[in-house]
């Protein structure tokens, strides 16, 4: 993938990066939490969340005029950091 964008904001929020994998623009959520007690950090992204971030691709692509995009993909990445263990990295691909 060839990220585009971080931490891009409009009036509707804000997204962790934009990233093109082929014909595809990708908008994705980064999620880090330190233990699971609130649960995997991919579980915090809820379905209103996924909505807004729809929305949130639709307004990028609004503002930028990027050729051959063929599909929007939400993505979300969980990072799970427990002190003095391995940090372990979930990436959830969405439905383009």
């Amino acid at each position: 993938m060839e990220v585009l964008a971080r931490n891009w904001r409009c009036e509707h929020g804000e997204v962790d990066f934009v990233a093109r994998d082929g014909d595809c623009l990708v908008v994705c959520e980064v999620k880090t939490r330190t233990g699971v007690g609130f649960g995997d950090p991919v579980e915090a992204v809820t379905f209103d969340k996924m909505l807004r971030l729809r929305r949130l691709a639709a307004a990028w692509l609004r503002d930028h005029a990027i050729e051959g995009v063929g599909t929007v993909r939400v993505d979300v990445i969980g990072v799970l950091r427990r002190p003095g263990e391995r940090t372990l990295i979930r990436h959830v691909r969405g439905d383009a």
